[in-house]
């Protein structure tokens, strides 16, 4: 490991234990004490994902393995942000002014409300790219920059930040994109070395609400069912209800993720549906919907008291 990269992670690992408690650490806090282990059959269940299955990346969205090299990772945890909207590309052209939204400010103060909420602004600068509009791209590097400091992983992410805003001026699309998926690569990385791996999916899980929500809301305007078809990601559903499964208890039960879990069972009942072939326009309408509404609940931020 170059020196650099040690002492950037040493800066990312002081920062975040600086800062709110990671998930991690509440899940050590959650287990029972010795001789109260619980049973697979215990297990505490908010979702109808079988208890005792793992989650696994579907390896069509596996990250690129010269970005598993760069960042100095054996495997990582995700999805990639980048290969989900890569599916994009089978709806035609998106309608950029329909499908965009107001930006966020500030980080949010909940831990994994800042880990959704970055994975949504990830989502929105290849919205930005595919559609090649670069008004709000600034917007959306600062704001990768701070939701990234509010993680503990602020520090290496300002270069991909500098980087993002200046291709941007520029109109360097395939730059701008692979700047956003070593973003991504980059967050994921320190986090696994921190052994805080669930943020890392969280970010990923922020990105495919968003990438639902404008997926859908394309696929509907027309309806086809070839645009359809890209909705229908089981396996994809299916990761995000087993990694949110993995959770504690605790943390799985407070919003957004109460949500979140049931909008997952939900989702897949639509698009596991045994009684019919493809999804409808009406399922197509009710997955924008569903979206929509966890991505304003994402947005809305922490309750104020």
């Amino acid at each position: 490991m170059k020196a650099s990269f040690a002492a950037t992670l040493a800066f990312a690992a002081a920062a975040l234990v600086a800062g709110a408690p990671s998930v991690h650490a509440e899940k050590e806090a959650d287990r029972p004490a010795a001789g109260g282990t619980k049973g697979p059959d215990e297990r505490p269940r908010d979702t109808v994902a079988p208890a005792d299955r793992e989650a696994v990346v579907p390896e069509d969205l596996l990250q690129d393995e010269h970005l598993r090299e760069e960042f100095g990772v054996n495997t990582f945890t995700a999805p990639s942000i980048k290969k989900l909207f890569a599916d994009l590309a089978d709806l035609g052209a998106l309608p950029y002014e329909k499908l965009r939204r107001p930006l966020p400010k500030d980080a949010p103060r909940d831990r994994t409300q800042v880990a959704l909420s970055l994975g949504m602004l990830i989502a929105d600068g290849f919205l930005m790219v595919s559609t090649e509009k670069i008004s709000e791209f600034e917007q959306v590097g600062r704001g990768v920059l701070k939701h990234a400091r509010a993680l503990g992983a602020g520090d290496r992410i300002s270069r991909h930040t500098k980087t993002i805003i200046e291709n941007s001026a520029g109109g360097d699309w395939d730059e701008l994109k692979e700047e956003l998926a070593k973003t991504q690569a980059d967050v994921e990385a320190e986090l696994v070395l921190l052994r805080d791996h669930e943020m890392a999916q969280l970010i990923s899980l922020g990105g495919w609400i968003r990438g639902l929500e404008i997926s859908a809301a394309a696929a509907s305007d027309p309806f086809s069912p070839k645009k359809a078809s890209v909705l229908a990601r089981a396996d994809l559903v299916e990761f995000f209800q087993y990694s949110l499964l993995d959770l504690p208890e605790k943390v799985r039960a407070r919003e957004p993720l109460r949500s979140v879990l049931t909008a997952l069972d939900e989702i897949a009942a639509r698009i596991n549906n045994p009684e019919q072939q493809g999804l409808s326009a009406e399922d197509v309408e009710f997955l924008r919907a569903k979206a929509q509404s966890l991505a304003k609940l994402v947005a809305a931020g922490p309750e104020k008291k």
